[in-house]
C-alpha cells in the first residue's frame, strides 16, 4: 500500500481558508472562502492521488490534445496551423473517447471519415500530430500505459505536385494582378514571380526585410527558414529587376504570409486559370535552376538538406534531358 495522504486545512490572515494535500513527494494547495469548500477540495485531491490512473484513463482524448497544443505546439514556431489542426481533431466524436477507451478500430474509423472529406496529405499531416501527442502522454505525461495509434494502416501518401506554370498562364495572371505595385494584389504576382526566379516560400518572402537584402552582392539572408536553419539565396538578374521595382517598404514586399496566399487565389481566379497554387513556383524555380547548378549547389541554394528531397520538385521532360545530350 502506498504512503496515506496528509490534508490539512488552516485558516489564514485574512479569514480564508488554505487546503494543502502531501503524498508520496508531491505537495498541492489551494486557498478558499470557506472551510467546507476547502474539505471538499482537499478530499478531491485525495482520491486523485489515490486513483491517478483511473482519472487519467477518464479523461476525454480532446482534453490531451488540448494539452499538448498549450504546452508542446504553442513553442514551435508556425503554431497557429498546428494548433488548428489538434482543435479540429478535438471537436471529432473521437475526441470525447476516454483515453483509457481507445482503440486502433478508432482511429481506424476517424481516418476512414477525414478520407472522405480532406487529401491524404491532410490526413498524413493529423496523423502525425495525433501520433505525437500520444507519445508525449505516454512517455513524459504518464497518461496512458501503451499507444492506442500502434499498429493503424497510414494512408499512402500521394504523388507529388508536378504542376507548372505555362507562359500564358503567367500572362493571364499579369494582367489579373495588374502592373500598380502599390496594389498588395499586383505585389502577391510579383512575389510570385520572385519565387519562380528564387525558390523561396511564400513566407519567406513576405518575411524577407531591407536589412536582409544585399543588391550589390545579389543576394538575400533568410535568418530563419522552414527547417529552421538560416540560407543564403542567390539572385538572378531577374530577381535583382523584380525587387528594385518594388516601392521601397520594409517588409520588402508589404506583405503577410496570408495576403500572399489571399490575394494569389484571387489573381488565380480572375485569370482563370485553374489548380495553381503559390507553392508551384518552388516547383517551377527548382526545375529551372537545376539545369543551371550542381545538385549540391541546388541544394544550398533553395535550402533542402537530403537532396533527395529535391525529386519532389525537379521535373524535367525526357525531352528536355534529350536536348542536354546533344
Amino acid at each position: 500500500m502506498g504512503l496515506p495522504t496528509m490534508a490539512s486545512i488552516q485558516k489564514t490572515a485574512n479569514g480564508k481558508y488554505r487546503a494543502q494535500v502531501y503524498r508520496s513527494g508531491k505537495r498541492s494547495s489551494k486557498v478558499f472562502t470557506s472551510k467546507v469548500e476547502a474539505k471538499r477540495w482537499a478530499a478531491r485531491q485525495e482520491y486523485v492521488i489515490d486513483n491517478a490512473d483511473e482519472v487519467n484513463s477518464r479523461r476525454p482524448f480532446s482534453e490531451l490534445l488540448d494539452r499538448y497544443a498549450r504546452e508542446v505546439s504553442s513553442q514551435k514556431k508556425g503554431a497557429r496551423p498546428e494548433i488548428i489542426r489538434l482543435e479540429r481533431i478535438g471537436r471529432d466524436s473521437i475526441g470525447s473517447i476516454a483515453l483509457g477507451d481507445l482503440s486502433v478500430a478508432d482511429f481506424a474509423s476517424w481516418r476512414d471519415r477525414r478520407l472522405a472529406e480532406v487529401t491524404t496529405g491532410s490526413v498524413r499531416r493529423e496523423l502525425v500530430q495525433i501520433s505525437a501527442a500520444l507519445t508525449k502522454a505516454r512517455l513524459e505525461w504518464g497518461l496512458l500505459s501503451s499507444n492506442p495509434i500502434e499498429g493503424l494502416e497510414w494512408p499512402k501518401d500521394s504523388a507529388p505536385r508536378d504542376r507548372l506554370p505555362t507562359n500564358q498562364e503567367i500572362e493571364a495572371l499579369r494582367i489579373s494582378a495588374g502592373e500598380d505595385l502599390t496594389n498588395k494584389t499586383a505585389r502577391a504576382f510579383h512575389a510570385f514571380l520572385f519565387a519562380i526566379e528564387t525558390a523561396m516560400r511564400a513566407g519567406e518572402i513576405a518575411g524577407l526585410t531591407l536589412e536582409h537584402v544585399d543588391i550589390e552582392r545579389r543576394f538575400v539572408h533568410l535568418p530563419e527558414t522552414k527547417n529552421g536553419s538560416s540560407r543564403d539565396v542567390p539572385l538572378s538578374t531577374e530577381a535583382v529587376r523584380l525587387l528594385t521595382a518594388l516601392p521601397e517598404m520594409d517588409p520588402v514586399f508589404g506583405l503577410t504570409p496570408e495576403n500572399v496566399s489571399v490575394l494569389f487565389v484571387k489573381v488565380r481566379n480572375r485569370a482563370g486559370v485553374k489548380g495553381l497554387r503559390f507553392h508551384d513556383s518552388r516547383h517551377a524555380a527548382i526545375t529551372r535552376l537545376a539545369k543551371k547548378l550542381h545538385v549540391l549547389d541546388l541544394a544550398r541554394a533553395v535550402g533542402h538538406r537530403d537532396i533527395k528531397q529535391l525529386m519532389t520538385y525537379y521535373n524535367e521532360t525526357a525531352e528536355d534531358l534529350a536536348r542536354r545530350l546533344d
